[in-house]
């Protein structure tokens, strides 16, 4: 493997001993570990590591680490690698690509280097980003907007149930026009829309059972305005990943989605808030080589 640099977030996921955890990632040779101290780091970290030559950027903490990462480094990858070392509370990428929870077996995969060419996403709203697992508007916005690092540390995983009851009360639809590639726009009622790479979200949870993050294509998937009863019963099946047979879902795939609403959706990204609708999605194919266990 070439020259590593280490994005390491201390406060991600569980307690754990921080000297031990940085100890076990030096074993890994010519490796910088930089620790982030505030939003936005993480990308300046990648940013700073790419025009200092270092071939393999990891990663270490949860989705949110991982994505400001991929922010830092954008469409300018080169000959870099990406890899990373699950942290965090969530770590819903790691579940699709494979890369285990285990630190010793996520650090000896990354000293194998071993990569996977896969799909990148770029998301213009209010500005410019990119994600490799979800983005979700509307009700998932109002979420994560009650979610706090006090709840996360405290739930765990069940956090995110735990900022869905806090939101419920603001519940409301959203008049959505959505157009996919080069097709004629829909407009729907909706609660929520999902724009999958990835297959998991929320701590676990299979939004985009079918999602592959190397077939050049956004699995979406919309949650239209229905009573609290099937709402309820569509909560029972996205836990066992047989949601898109429901009446209250739409599934579409694309390459392209540009999505407008009344009143104005709320967009994250890897479950960072990013800005607000009209946004524009767009597939970059296979753009980022990511150290992943072969299939």
């Amino acid at each position: 493997m070439g020259k590593t640099c280490i994005i390491l977030n201390p406060v991600a996921g569980k307690d754990r001993d921080l000297d031990q955890v940085v100890a076990r990632l030096r074993r890994l040779p010519e490796t910088e570990i930089r620790l982030t101290g505030r939003r936005g780091s993480a990308a300046r970290f990648a940013r700073t590591a790419l025009r200092k030559g270092r071939d393999v950027i990891v990663a270490a903490g949860g989705d949110g680490t991982l994505n400001e990462v991929i922010n830092g480094i954008g469409e300018n990858l080169g000959d870099a690698r990406v890899g990373l070392i699950p942290l965090g509370t969530g770590n819903d990428f790691a579940r699709t690509i494979g890369v285990p929870t285990d630190l010793e077996a996520a650090i000896d995969l990354i000293a194998a280097g071993e990569t996977r060419a896969v799909d990148l996403v770029r998301v213009t709203s209010d500005e410019v980003r990119y994600f490799v697992n979800v983005s979700a508007g509307g009700f998932s916005g109002l979420v994560d907007e009650k979610l706090t690092k006090k709840m996360k540390k405290t739930w765990g995983p069940l956090a995110y149930l735990r900022g869905a009851a806090a939101a419920l009360s603001e519940l409301h639809a959203y008049r959505t026009t959505l157009a996919f590639d080069n097709s004629k726009s829909m407009t729907l009622d909706l609660y929520n829309v999902v724009v999958a790479n990835g297959r998991y979200v929320a701590g676990g949870r299979m939004i985009a059972p079918k999602a592959s993050i190397d077939d050049g294509l956004l699995d979406i998937v919309l949650v239209r305005q229905r009573p609290a009863a099937a709402l309820a019963l569509l909560g029972a099946q996205v836990a066992m990943g047989t949601h898109l047979s429901s009446d209250t879902i739409v599934f579409r795939r694309a390459a392209k989605l540009t999505v407008n609403s009344k009143p104005r959706m709320c967009f994250n990204v890897d479950g960072e808030l990013v800005g607000s609708e009209p946004a524009r999605f767009e597939i970059l194919p296979r753009a980022l080589r990511f150290i992943a266990p072969k299939l």
